[in-house]
């Protein structure tokens, strides 16, 4: 489990993370929402130590990231998988080559088992076949899920996606949040996704972080969310006519009951 403790984040005298206390869970797909500039990369990027906190706990199984030493801090990292805003593949190198990098640099494993390792990944996120291409052969939907190969080649304890759907029509979104999920659970991966996509709220946040200028503003499910009464969520959540007709629909059915 990764939990903060109390966490403030301050940039000279701007400060951007306000006393947040959370849980991530074991096993789940957990969602950091929130507006541009509310401070949810800022969060994540002291849970993945790029960043270190002003004051406050960030804790894996109750160990401290924020006090371990260097080394400690590496043993850490090498428990964490990483998928980027873009998808941050190497030009110069094929899709299994992508893949591989992590265990080239990494793993002890021989040459031939980390391409079947690399293989593994690539199947499980349907991408058997695209082994040889390059990175500027194949679709931007195709990279993110190259990005997800390779982040989970080394077997992670910790997922950590940020804005994955970015810049991905509606049909590959659903694609891509489908994988993470299914990783997720197929794995028991904990996982953490920094996300605007209130498509992916909907369909696969089982644990929610909602943060407004830096304070924790709500926590719940997909499931709470239809329901919540916390205006500063439902301006959020509930932008499109498509989720305000759902917001409508439910509390019609409430009013039925």
């Amino acid at each position: 489990m990764i939990e903060v403790k109390k966490l403030y984040k301050s940039f000279d005298d701007k400060e951007v993370l306000h006393d947040i206390t959370f849980q991530f869970e074991d096993g789940k797909t957990n969602l950091i929402i929130g507006q541009s500039g509310s401070g949810k990369t800022v969060l994540m990027k002291n849970l993945v130590g790029l960043l270190e906190p002003t004051s406050g706990e960030v804790l894996y199984d109750g160990r401290d990231f924020v006090k371990m030493s260097k080394k400690e801090k590496v043993r850490m990292r090498r428990e964490m998988g990483m998928i980027f805003q873009s998808a941050a593949l190497f030009d110069s190198l094929t899709v299994l080559e992508n893949v591989m990098f992590p265990l080239d640099m990494f793993s002890p494993m021989s040459l031939r088992d980390r391409k079947k390792r690399a293989m593994e990944c690539l199947e499980r996120v349907n991408l058997k076949g695209a082994e040889d291409k390059f990175p500027a052969e194949i679709s931007g939907g195709m990279q993110k899920r190259v990005a997800i190969a390779r982040a989970i080649v080394l077997q992670p304890k910790y997922l950590f996606c940020d804005e994955p759907n970015s810049g991905l029509d509606p049909k590959t979104s659903l694609v891509i949040d489908e994988l993470l999920s299914g990783i997720t659970h197929d794995l028991n991966i904990t996982t953490i996704i920094n996300t605007h996509d209130m498509n992916s709220v909907m369909g696969i946040g089982e644990n929610i972080l909602f943060i407004y200028k830096g304070h924790k503003e709500w926590t719940g499910t997909s499931h709470e969310v239809i329901s919540s009464n916390n205006q500063r969520l439902n301006d959020l959540v509930f932008a499109s006519d498509l989720f305000k007709k759902v917001k409508e629909v439910e509390l019609e059915e409430e009013m039925k009951e």
